[in-house]
């Protein structure tokens, strides 16, 4: 799901900040200098048509864990005649319901069962009291479930569908001090209603208080999270302990400062790599990172003094002879600070001798090699508007419209992944050109609505949040995928950038993945909390 916010948001190069780009769009037009000073782009009308209420996703100050299959694990499997698939069937009949619930007793449930399955209630009881002797406590959760109430100072509840009886045995199957780590226990014996009634969710919300929208419930069933949910909590269906961990450290913690730590733990040795293995030295991403943390002691790039290569060192896995590019070129003058502003006109000024008869610009700096990609187009625009040059590529701009006008961009284009990189792109053009902007920002925002929940790796989600920010599209759900991405050192999953025009072989990097995560982050938090 995604929502309009009336906001905009510019993106921030190594040494200048998010507002020192929005003054700059606001003295760069198409024709004058770049000089910088700044308006606010006002979005206001297309949130009114898209006025939808979204869940506050702030970080999460309360947990409630089911008791049996996450804290505890039993087997199903007993020395009676009663098969596992039998006594899961008695476990879901809605008689044993009754019993969870406190209304029967624990004799009257065996009868009742023996009944109903046709078995010897003697055995019903065996095979149970084997259940329980197979009760064993998940020293791995309970490890993480100390380490959050210390590290965060969150507050711990359980929460159980379980009879009486079959809780005084669990009590016995931990120590005394893990079952202090819990604020309160609810039963279904106790409070005589169960999961998934909505009544045993809100009995619990009321009995401790706390908020369900920064609370998190973890269960390892679906149709007991999916209740959870509907009333606002965080929901985490228990699969594996590494999921779960992970999850909790980001609902609980601190995500961006995870991120941020393990990009400045990484500092110069974010690489990016092939999906063939190959390990390629290159300038683009250290930019792109560069730009999206405003570190410049997080990277290592080439300062070329005029124009830029993609690659660092010579090229890999193409010809051996290298063309320099005006993408990389765009990127490298857009956002290193050490080209001066006599330079980068007679840059300008060299890259409209590559506009080909459709007055679209190309991609090298070599007439033998004529290429046409709209991301490319897209960054020239940005460094042509960024000087107030824009003007001069305005045939290029129109075929950048036509391409978001009819989606031509969703599978990606001749050297980037994906449909979400065109619009990220498109973004950065947008935040620095109040023109542009005005032109574009109706359909730009549509076409970001558009994506909300599609498929994508990591990098795609963050991308697809920072063009949506970018233009008042809060896009909730992709936010939560991207959050249960993050891995447990921090970082972020490598996501496939670019690639290879002639083979198609794919290039990522885990920093700018890892960069852009928390830029995207930031982005919707100050949406979320309405910080405009």
């Amino acid at each position: 799901m995604a929502s309009f916010v009336p906001y905009h948001r510019s993106f921030a190069s190594c040494s200048t900040s998010v507002s020192d780009f929005s003054s700059r769009a606001s003295s760069s037009n198409s024709s004058g200098a770049s000089t910088p000073s700044s308006p606010t782009f006002d979005l206001s009308p297309l949130s009114s048509r898209f006025d939808f209420e979204e869940p506050c996703t702030g970080r999460c100050n309360a947990v409630i864990f089911d008791l049996g299959d996450v804290l505890f694990t039993w087997s199903a499997r007993t020395k009676t005649s009663i098969s596992p698939k039998l006594l899961k069937k008695i476990l879901r009949s809605a008689s044993w319901f009754e019993y969870e619930k406190g209304n029967v007793s624990e004799q009257e449930a065996y009868d009742t069962a023996g009944r109903e399955f046709d078995i010897d209630p003697a055995e019903v009881g065996r095979a149970f009291q084997d259940a329980r002797d197979s009760l064993q406590r998940n020293p791995a959760l309970i490890s993480l479930i100390r380490e959050l109430k210390e590290q965060h100072g969150i507050r711990v509840f359980a929460m159980s569908n379980i009879s009486a009886p079959d809780f005084e045995v669990l009590r016995g199957k931990a120590a005394p001090e893990e079952w202090d780590m819990f604020e309160r226990v609810f039963t279904s014996a106790a409070a005589h209603e169960r999961k998934p009634n909505l009544g045993f969710y809100k009995h619990v919300l009321e009995e401790t208080g706390v908020d369900p929208l920064s609370t998190v419930f973890v269960d390892d069933k679906l149709e007991n999270i999916l209740p959870a949910r509907s009333l606002g909590i965080k929901g985490i269906v228990f699969d594996s302990f590494d999921t779960v961990s992970r999850q909790l450290r980001n609902y609980c913690g601190d995500p961006i400062g995870r991120s941020q730590a393990w990009l400045k733990d990484n500092a110069k040795k974010m690489l990016s790599v092939t999906n063939t293995g190959v390990t390629v030295y290159e300038n683009f991403a250290p930019l792109l990172i560069c730009e999206a943390t405003g570190d410049r002691s997080l990277v290592e790039y080439v300062e070329h003094p005029r124009l830029f290569n993609f690659f660092i060192g010579g090229p890999v896995m193409t010809s051996e002879v290298f063309p320099f590019d005006l993408d990389t070129t765009s990127i490298g003058l857009t956002v290193s600070t050490h080209v001066d502003h006599e330079t980068k006109m007679g840059v300008m000024d060299e890259m409209l001798t590559y506009v080909n008869k459709d007055g679209i610009i190309q991609t090298y700096f070599d007439p033998s090699r004529p290429r046409t990609d709209p991301i490319v187009c897209v960054n020239v625009l940005t460094f042509f508007h960024m000087h107030g040059r824009g003007s001069e590529l305005s045939l290029t701009l129109d075929w950048v419209y036509s391409v978001l006008q009819h989606r031509a961009y969703l599978d990606g284009t001749l050297y980037y992944v994906g449909g979400d990189a065109f619009l990220f792109f498109l973004s950065r053009l947008l935040s620095v050109s109040p023109t542009v902007y005005q032109r574009f920002a109706p359909l730009f925002a549509r076409r970001c609505f558009e994506r909300s929940g599609a498929d994508g790796d990591a990098l795609a989600l963050a991308m697809r949040i920072i063009a949506g920010a970018a233009a008042g599209v809060r896009m909730y759900i992709d936010h939560e995928r991207l959050l249960r991405m993050q891995e447990e050192d921090g970082g972020f999953p490598l996501g496939w950038a670019y690639k290879y025009g002639g083979s198609g072989i794919l290039l990522g990097n885990k920093g700018w993945t890892t960069a852009l995560a928390v830029q995207a982050c930031k982005a919707f938090e100050a949406l979320d909390t309405e910080i405009f």
